[in-house]
Order: C-alpha cells, then structure tokens, then sequence
C-alpha cells in the first residue's frame, strides 16, 4: 500500500489544494529530464521540472490485480524540451518515467504516484503523444531459455561472453555522406561476403552519438568507400567526419560461435537436439543410425 506523507496527506484533506503533476523522465542515454503542468518550475527530489515546456497528462487506464494498465501524456515538441529528431533517432523508446502529484506552494510535500516506461510514441504537426506503460506490463515477456538448435544469447551480451570491441569483432570507419537511404563509409577494407552483415553499427561521435542501428547489407565500393544498408531508414542528419564503429554479426549456428568467435564451448544453443525430421523419422536401410550427433 502507498503512504502518504503525512505533511501532504493533511495538505490532501483540505477542501481547496495547490497540487500539480510532475513527470521525470529518464533516457536510456541516462539523461535525466523534469516537467510539470504547474505554470512555474519546481524543483524536487534532486531534479528541477520545468513549467509548460514538456508534458501534460492525458487519458489514463488503471486496472485491478496484475493487469498492465496504461497512460498517455501529451506534448508539445520544442528545441529547449524534447525535439523530434530524438524521438525519430529512438531516444526516448522504452525511457523511464516518475510520475508525481505535489504541493507546488511546499515542493518537500510529493509523492510518487507510478513509474512507467515510454511505449509508442505518435506526432502529429508541432505536437506528440505517448503511451505510459506500467510496471505490469512485463509480465507480458516472454522469460526462460528457448531449447533449440541455434543459441538464444544476444551476442556481446554475459550468456554469450564475446568482446564486440576486440580485434577482429569491431570495426571504426568515418561517415561520408547518405545514398539513397544508405550510409556510405570510408577508411577500411571490406572482403565479400562481410563478416558484418547481419551485426550492428554504433554511432561513436556526432549528433547522433550512442544511437546504432542493425546492419542487412554492406556492399565494397571503388575509391575505398562502402555502402551500407541497415534495417530502416536513417533517423538522423549525420555529418560527414562523423566517427561510427561496425560489430560483426553472427547467425546463431555452432558453426559460427566456433570458427567465427572460438566460442563453441560456450554456446547457448543445443546444436546436437534432433528436430522434428529425426524424431518422426524411420529407420531406412540407406540410412545412418550409428547414435552420432546431428551436428558435427
């Protein structure tokens, strides 16, 4: 059960109250951000949340027991708040966000009403709305290991143990310019087929510093240039100088943990599980049943 403060809970009480909503919000990115509906800044609880430049409350839905209940916040977008080329370059998918009711005449009396996270996100001219998702809603996860052939790690990550940044698994090249939706790179050497497609690029200067993107195609050029294709188009304006770091991708296949990444001993995938045409299978005089593994 929530408790509330007993300085606000009194303030609560009266018949007529100096209460406002506040929202902190906090990026992936680790950038902390405050805004209330009050008509003038509060600050609180370590951080200052400015007035009529962010947010405002919307429809909110609240449901009984385990259910994920859902809220919406709206906005305006603005250069000295929450600009659209961030909400277009991801930064604030999946943020965090406080969500407060205070007494803005003694900000020392708030409480925290709900934390959520940032879901869909829609705009529409100057303005945009996103959807509040509760705590709740990840029970809704999927959790536990997938037993099959291929590794169900996410690679780079602890499970599966490989250093993205090591020699070999990473790449630094420089940004030259966008063609046609792809990022056209210079200052390395690519072979065909690249050990990249299929991994992930990270943007490591410019304005879009931190964002990344998966890569679907790299293709070798003339003059020491190479085109890039990634899923989606680009969000963002880079410019040319900008620095962007390549990792290689893997296909979840033993044969790529081992040869690739000499990583076969720790392989989170069960390559020898017989599937479907071994189990429903009959034995055939042509065929090999000598008890070996399905994959070598």
């Amino acid at each position: 059960m929530r408790e509330v403060p007993p300085a606000l809970a009194t303030h609560l009480a009266k018949q007529a109250t100096t209460t406002a909503r506040c929202w902190r919000l906090t990026r992936g990115d680790g950038v902390v951000m405050g805004f209330t509906d009050h008509d003038a800044a509060l600050s609180f609880a370590g951080t200052r949340f400015e007035a009529a430049s962010g947010l405002i409350a919307g429809e909110a839905e609240a449901m009984l027991g385990l259910g994920a209940g859902t809220q919406e916040i709206e906005g305006a977008l603005s250069s000295a708040a929450i600009e659209e080329a961030d909400i277009l370059a991801g930064r604030y998918d999946g943020a965090k966000v406080e969500i407060f009711i205070v007494n803005w005449q003694a900000p020392d009396e708030h409480l925290l009403l709900d934390v959520a996270e940032i879901g869909e996100v829609k705009r529409g001219g100057p303005a945009f709305s996103a959807e509040l998702r509760g705590i709740a809603s990840r029970l809704d996860r999927l959790r536990g290991r997938l037993y099959r052939r291929r590794c169900d790690a996410v690679l780079g990550d602890a499970r599966c143990g490989v250093d993205l940044d090591a020699a070999g698994c990473s790449l630094d090249v420089v940004f030259v310019r966008m063609s046609g939706g792809a990022i056209v790179v210079a200052g390395a050497t690519f072979g065909s087929p690249s050990p990249f497609v299929g991994g992930h690029l990270r943007w490591t200067s410019g304005a879009a510093a931190g964002l990344s993107a998966e890569i679907l195609g790299l293709h070798p050029g003339s003059g020491g240039e190479a085109r890039i294709e990634t899923i989606g188009a680009a969000r963002f304006a880079p410019e040319a100088g900008d620095r962007l770091r390549l990792h290689v991708g893997c296909d979840k296949s033993f044969a790529t943990c081992r040869e690739r990444f000499g990583n076969g001993l720790n392989f989170q995938g069960f390559p020898h599980l017989p599937g479907s045409d071994a189990t429903m299978g009959v034995a055939k005089r042509d065929g090999l049943h000598d008890g070996g593994p399905v994959v070598p």
